[in-house]
């Protein structure tokens, strides 16, 4: 295989009682080529991430929230960490106080706010397991993890209450004690003490304990901190067991990896929070911010408000999901195509001169800095002044929405990978590496990664472009899954954690995401189609938001149904003299032949097998969205709801037998 620039070979592929190896050599990061970064001293958990922070940084601001004055919004008020310190050991004395200690489930469900962080320091404290239930999830998922968990206290966030009651009297079997993260009405108060539990205010609980002192308990590497449950595309969701040691490691790895592209973080770093901390990708980053004594400001839960709200808090590191820099891009090229001819004229060339001295290998601050002023400063000044790194994760991004934010936005765009069950970070792309567009980048510096061959769809992990199974080992590991010994048995072998996610060695070493090893199934004429690749390919039209790909072994070809992009689809409308609003175009035969056209057209750009072309295609107006269950929390498609709520429309595609693309 050919010498990779960003990651070195540690273990060759072991040959198997003489048949050739299933699983390719071993790599990790360039960056950990003479071993993995070491223990942090004094860092043994999560609690000692923040106390000592509060040692070294007693006045910096932690946690701000935006104060509302006259009914509007004002500026960030923001608690010191030696002010959040103080309120975390009253919380952790009142829950020692009401008989909660060391191993009890403790819930935590709401929308990111400082006490959320405040209730997650306390439980860190007093060595309680901390099981976060998902805000974006109904009642049916946050009974169930309360019942799985056995969760026995959970703060809730005061509009959450009503959801919490619906679980009533399912979980009153464990739950016995709630805390409102604002106020509780008398008719909550009376309705939650008829089933014997108690509940309290922020207020009322923060006081609970006042006169007693509780020493802290001594608190292990091995010791579990967190059940995380993943929502999962399928069935129940399953109980993440995260370690301390997960945590610790993964944050020496992420800072060896900023500190080696000289981007490490420091005290006057501000972060934004929105993203949900009951996932691993918005937890670990707030508990990176915390150790590097940072800041961190709640949005207003309003995604229509988020712009304003990062240009009052001014963050210098954002993170996403693809579908919020989507909509970032959506909304920039919609301003430049109102601009009139001149200011596009200029945007456009501006844009591509930048983006071609970049590719040639220019750092992004050097590629045009002219231009930067002239051009790119107010989309900068959209994102606050201040971002210098946006870091992407949860799914893939677009290519081309990746390569546009890169050069306007004049900020590192970077993307990354990793799972609940690897503690989020596994490969993140490089700064300045324009090559790794399209990728995840290299492994961090903590992990060691394989391929493993997966000869049913086709991938050869020894192959002359190795693909296959991407296998993790490292101590960012899991330590199971609770209760389910058996779902923990199938994916982790020997040391190996099995991803059920296909890569690709890049020749530079970063890794290309392309299919998903359960996501396969066979047409009627024999042929299997591995349909994770086949989005991947037709995402990259500007023309749609996203498509989920459909096919059967009872049928010769594919179908699919796509939420075409508003702005792309109403101009090429008005090109063609077609003057009827959004929901009507979806439905319009014209407009559906132009899709299908693109479809079929990037499918030969990219060589696709005459089986592998989409046939037939609805378009949607309304995005896959969590109301409908057709879509996780991070935005992964459930393939069985969708099937179920648009069985109507696939019957109807499959009748016509794909003859409207002919």
């Amino acid at each position: 295989m050919a010498q990779k620039r960003f990651i070195v070979e540690v273990e060759k592929a072991k040959e198997a009682e003489g048949e050739r190896p299933s699983r390719g050599p071993v790599y990790r990061s360039l960056f950990a080529k003479d071993g993995f970064p070491p223990p942090v001293p004094g860092l043994d958990n999560c609690w000692d991430i923040f106390r000592t922070s509060v040692q070294k940084y007693p006045k910096n601001p932690m946690l701000g929230h935006r104060e509302i004055v006259d009914g509007k919004p004002g500026k960030y008020k923001w608690k010191t960490y030696e002010e959040v310190y103080d309120l975390v050991i009253k919380i952790g004395n009142s829950l020692r106080s009401c008989g909660y200690g060391e191993g009890v489930k403790c819930g935590i469900y709401g929308a990111n706010c400082a006490e959320w962080i405040i209730s997650m320091e306390a439980i860190n404290a007093h060595g309680l397991y901390c099981a976060p239930l998902y805000d974006t999830l109904g009642a049916g998922a946050v009974e169930f993890i309360i019942c799985h968990a056995e969760v026995s206290v959970s703060f809730v966030e005061e509009k959450k209450i009503p959801e919490l009651l619906k679980t009533f009297p399912n979980t009153t079997k464990y739950l016995k004690t709630l805390v409102s993260f604002g106020k509780v009405t008398p008719e909550q108060k009376q309705e939650v003490e008829k089933f014997g539990l108690a509940i309290y205010s922020w207020d009322e609980f923060s006081q609970v304990g006042q006169n007693q002192s509780f020493d802290l308990p001594v608190k292990k590497k091995s010791d579990i901190c967190t059940i995380m449950y993943t929502s999962g595309t399928t069935g129940d969701p399953k109980g993440v067991l995260i370690s301390n040691e997960s945590i610790l490691t993964l944050l020496a790895g992420v800072k060896r990896l900023l500190e080696s592209v000289k981007e490490e973080l420091n005290d006057k770093d501000v972060y934004l929070s929105y993203l949900p901390l009951a996932h691993i990708f918005d937890r670990v980053i707030e508990e990176l911010f915390i150790w590097h004594g940072a800041s961190i400001g709640f949005w207003r839960g309003d995604v229509k408000l988020l712009i304003e709200d990062i240009g009052e808090l001014k963050p210098t590191i954002f993170c996403a999901v693809p579908r919020v820099l989507d909509r970032v891009y959506t909304g920039l090229t919609q301003k430049v195509s109102a601009g009139g001819f001149l200011k596009q004229a200029l945007f456009n060339f501006a844009y591509s001169y930048k983006l071609n001295n970049m590719k040639k290998g220019r750092k992004h601050e050097e590629a045009s800095p002219l231009l930067d002023k002239i051009v790119f400063d107010k989309v900068k000044q959209g994102l606050g002044g201040h971002v210098r790194l946006i870091l992407s994760g949860a799914a893939p991004l677009s290519p081309h929405v990746e390569s546009y934010l890169k050069v306007v936005t004049c900020a590192h765009v970077i993307q990354g990978y990793g799972l609940t069950e690897t503690c989020a970070g596994t490969f993140v792309s490089l700064p300045h590496e324009m090559d790794m567009v399209g990728t995840v980048g290299p492994p961090v510096p903590n992990v060691d990664v394989c391929l493993e061959s997966v000869p049913d769809m086709g991938y050869d992990a020894l192959g002359s472009t190795p693909r296959g199974e991407i296998c993790v080992r490292g101590n960012t590991l899991f330590s199971g899954y609770y209760k389910r010994d058996d779902l923990t048995n199938e994916v982790l072998t020997d040391g190996w954690f099995h991803t059920g996610d296909v890569g690709e060695w890049q020749p530079d070493g970063s890794m290309k995401i392309i299919d998903r090893k359960k996501n396969i199934f066979k047409l009627s004429q024999g042929e299997y189609v591995a349909v994770e690749n086949l989005e991947s390919v037709y995402r990259q039209l500007s023309c749609i938001d996203s498509i989920w790909v459909y096919g059967n072994s009872f049928e010769s070809f594919l179908v699919a149904v796509a939420n075409p992009s508003k702005p792309v689809l109403e101009r090429w409308a008005e090109e063609n003299g077609i003057k009827i609003d959004f929901d009507s175009l979806c439905k319009d035969s014209r407009a559906k032949s132009y899709i299908l056209g693109e479809l079929t057209r990037i499918a030969k750009e990219n060589k696709l097998k005459g089986y592998e072309f989409i046939k037939d295609v609805h378009l949607d107006p309304v995005p896959f969205d969590m109301e409908r269950d057709l879509i996780t929390p991070t935005y992964k498609m459930k393939r069985p709801q969708l099937l179920k709520y648009y069985k109507n429309v696939i019957d109807d595609m499959y009748k016509s037998g794909g003859k409207r693309s002919a």
